[in-house]
């Protein structure tokens, strides 16, 4: 009986050996930023030690690096279920609820820090931050239950604004009217790292607004058999990786349509020049030039990664009001030729809905926490049939089964989405009907990534996939205006 109790004993010591083996496996991946590798290894190693905090707590920092929140957020209790003094499991669990939202979360477990290492001055900075918008949000709620918001458009005096005569940069023609002489002035400025003048950018976001809100939640458009459109995914404030998309296949144009599926924003630290030109290309050619919102374009997640910090650093806290104002009025999805269906995230957390559902969606407002507008940009596939938790911590993720009785259901043939970094740029899955597209090549200046943008002709709609690698780009490094909150958690 001794002889087997030692028997286990030796087992046991070396399954945590071979785990810490495995471990540092993991940790070496991770300094190499090869976050996939990182969470196989620390996963193995949580099966041969289940018992380790330090492991659930490390994959938590991966699954952050990959915006797995969700399972970031689980990994981070279950580190501290197994021991309540581990330290770097509040702060994991912490950053997993700020990225999610969940500030009042958040903000519990930044105090227990506090509590437990009083002099710890980055535990009271991040308190503090946290606490900060903790106010901030009941404030908004507040006057947001208080009376209607008024438009920023209504406070607005944009023919009172003066073009300083120093101010030597693009300017929209008498009455605001935007050229392609103008879009191409502009792009080059922005090149040239200079700032458009507040009254362009203003008049901009004043007239795509009104373009904007005419439009339907579902856009549908039709293809003749000759015609062509370009479908681009996420570009995440990466202004010289969009340059180098118009410059491989031609600037937008009457006969060189395109669609941006959303995730313009955030992340990368030039997203403000990013969305200008979006926005103006959409003014000056509104038939031909489609944009479709992503789960970035909401406040929640632009005061997290960026894009907030970087108007109000680059113009006013007003301005951002206003681009918030904008960002409701985008489409949710377009369907092309009844066939295809784009959107940001993908398919819907139950069976049944159809598209005439999506065409009653009432868009203008932050997305809720469920329903087919939160589905729509948020949602992800697997590979699994059925339905399983997000790995993000917002909506579901859908299998191969879902995806064929939502198109049967709907007459479609297949999806294209985004929302998820590819390493090829694009991904085909569940048997062709379900396709990831993804432009941001070397994302966030780390992944090493290619991106990719898709053609789709209207005489047979197959997808023909066009790869492109990552440009320089001046050194401002991405999340340089995020919040600090996300900065400190992610190193």
């Amino acid at each position: 009986m001794a002889r087997a109790a030692d028997c286990g004993s030796m087992k046991m010591a070396e399954a945590e050996r071979s785990a810490e083996t495995l471990k540092e496996k993991a940790n070496n991946y991770f300094k190499e930023k090869d976050y996939e590798n990182a969470i196989k290894y620390y996963s193995e190693a949580v099966e041969l030690n289940p018992d380790n905090a330090i492991y659930y707590g490390n994959r938590s920092l991966a699954y952050l690096r990959t915006e797995c929140y969700g399972y970031a957020l689980a990994d981070a209790t279950l580190a501290l279920e197994l021991d309540k003094n581990y330290i770097k499991g509040y702060y994991r669990r912490a950053t997993s609820n700020m990225a999610l939202g969940k500030f009042k979360a958040a903000l519990k477990d930044y105090e227990t820090v506090v509590k437990v290492r009083p002099n710890d001055k980055d535990a009271k900075l991040k308190y503090q931050e946290c606490s900060k918008i903790v106010k901030q949000k009941a404030f908004e709620r507040a006057i947001a239950s208080d009376e209607l918001k008024r438009s920023v458009v209504d406070s607005l005096d944009i023919e009172g604004m003066t073009i300083e005569d120093e101010y030597l940069g693009p300017k929209l023609e008498e009455g605001g009217k935007i050229t392609l002489k103008f879009m191409k002035e502009m792009m080059g400025w922005f090149k040239d790292q200079k700032k458009l003048h507040r009254k362009c950018a203003y008049q901009i976001l004043v007239q795509v607004k009104e373009v904007l809100s005419k439009l339907p939640s579902l856009v549908e458009i039709t293809l003749k058999e000759s015609e062509k459109i370009t479908i681009c995914g996420d570009t995440h404030g990466q202004y010289y990786d969009l340059l180098n998309i118009f410059e491989l296949n031609g600037l937008p144009s009457e006969t060189n349509p395109y669609l941006f599926n959303g995730d313009f924003v955030d992340r990368g630290s030039f997203s403000v020049e990013v969305i200008l030109t979006l926005f103006g290309f959409k003014l000056l050619f509104p038939d031909c030039f489609y944009l479709l919102r992503g789960n970035h374009e909401t406040d929640n997640m632009n005061q997290m990664y960026g894009f907030e910090g970087e108007v109000k650093a680059k113009y006013t806290a007003q301005m951002f009001e206003l681009f918030s104002e904008v960002f409701q009025w985008l489409p949710l999805a377009q369907s092309i030729n009844g066939k295809v269906l784009v959107m940001h995230g993908g398919l819907f957390s139950e069976d049944g809905v159809t598209l005439d559902d999506l065409r009653k969606i009432n868009r203008n407002r932050q997305p809720p926490d469920s329903g087919p507008m939160c589905d729509l940009l948020w949602s992800d596939p697997q590979a699994l049939d059925g339905r399983s938790v997000s790995k993000r911590g917002v909506s579901c993720q859908f299998g191969p089964d879902v995806t064929k009785r939502f198109l049967e259901q709907n007459q479609l043939d297949y999806i294209i989405r985004s929302h998820e970094m590819k390493s090829e740029g694009y991904e085909v899955t569940h048997n062709g009907q379900c396709i990831t597209v993804f432009s941001a090549p070397n994302y966030c200046d780390q992944m090493g990534n290619k991106g990719a943008y898709i053609h789709l002709r209207g005489s047979d709609l197959k997808p023909e996939f066009h790869q492109f690698a990552a440009v320089p780009h001046p050194n401002v490094k991405p999340m340089a205006y995020a919040n600090s909150l996300m900065q400190m958690g992610m190193m």
